[in-house]
């Protein structure tokens, strides 16, 4: 809605203080009311076309080898989106001017290598997340029977159960998938069985009732056995953290240089699969390596000679200008055992 600075003096008439509004861009408007004035800065920033943005660009010192083709990507890739891949690219983050030698063409070539990896990322993604849900369905339906998601004393929280068995209630209403619809036809008034109603649920869903299931129980550790991992916590923490990234790759959103929210654990105990000989660096933690290696350690064990880090290295191989310790390879990484 556009509001006018007459709305916004009617609006504040009756206030007995003045507000004055700080935000981004100094676009002020002077609201005179009975009580008196105040100024509203305004935050939206003006539309520009490609010519001006290409302009801007330019007179904060950004450089083009091939100004047609950076028309051509503005035109197809957002200002606003390429700015994250440029934005550590600034001398001076108040007027927004570039360093010295900086090029159009290097923050394509970044955006594009963060393209790929995630295309990778999420290929690998996809290999866990099946054998994720095959194998709780596999040992709890074995041992629990084939309904075993409806019985609450398998689970250790009962609140974060009923929200689970909700969300899982819900796919389950909406799914279009053929074997769905058949069973609601013929069984309208009986739960699915683990296989039919597990196989639609999404990796968060997955991962939610796998750690709150029972401590206790044989199949939750048979199932982190069978991915290389010691204790059922450590699967938990890893699936938090693959389930943060996988909706950052399905929402087609930047991987490079970003903080990872989900932080999982690094230090196992001992793990049956090739892991860190070190403590990692608190950069690589925070940034996407820990959780790439993460999903190279657990493909490993789900498909050998899957090819997901031998792709990831020749990305970087093939894009030797991109600085990739901006996504936390560093410190020797690539002579570490689970990478070399």
């Amino acid at each position: 809605m556009c509001v006018s600075p007459a709305y916004l003096g009617r609006k504040f008439a009756n206030k007995d203080f003045c507000r004055i509004f700080v935000l981004t861009v100094p676009v002020l408007h002077t609201i005179r009311t009975a009580r008196g004035s105040f100024f509203l800065a305004m935050s939206q920033k003006p539309a520009r076309t490609i010519a001006e943005q290409l302009q801007l660009l330019k007179e904060r010192g950004m450089m083009f080898r091939e100004e047609a083709k950076a028309q051509y990507y503005l035109q197809n890739i957002s200002y606003y989106r390429l700015k994250g891949y440029w934005w550590d690219m600034q001398k001076d983050r108040t007027t927004h001017a570039f360093n010295d030698n900086t090029y159009f063409e290097d923050v394509v070539e970044r955006y594009n290598f963060d393209r790929e990896l995630r295309l990778i990322l999420f290929d690998a993604i996809e290999r866990i997340e099946i054998a994720l849900r095959t194998k709780m369905i596999y040992h709890l339906s074995l041992a629990k029977g084939p309904t075993w998601y409806r019985c609450e004393e398998l689970f250790v929280d009962n609140d974060k159960y009923l929200g689970h068995i909700d969300h899982l209630e819900r796919e389950f209403r909406y799914s279009q998938e053929i074997f769905i619809k058949d069973h609601k036809r013929r069984y309208p008034n009986e739960d699915p069985e683990a296989w039919k109603i597990f196989e639609i649920a999404s990796m968060g869903t997955l991962s939610k009732f796998y750690k709150n299931l029972d401590h206790q129980l044989p199949a939750k550790a048979q199932i982190a056995k069978e991915l290389g991992l010691n204790l059922h916590s450590e699967l938990s923490s890893w699936l938090e953290s693959i389930t943060y990234i996988r909706n950052i790759i399905a929402h087609h959103s930047r991987i490079w240089s970003r903080n990872m929210v989900k932080r999982p654990v690094d230090t196992l105990n001992n793990p049956t699969g090739i892991w860190f000989d070190q403590e990692l660096l608190d950069v690589q933690k925070k940034k996407s390596f820990l959780i790439i290696s993460i999903l190279i350690f657990l493909c490993d064990h789900v498909v050998p000679e899957n090819g997901i880090k031998n792709k990831i290295l020749r990305l970087i191989a093939n894009k030797p200008n991109v600085p990739i310790y901006k996504l936390g390879f560093l410190n020797n990484w690539e002579k570490t055992p689970l990478w070399s």
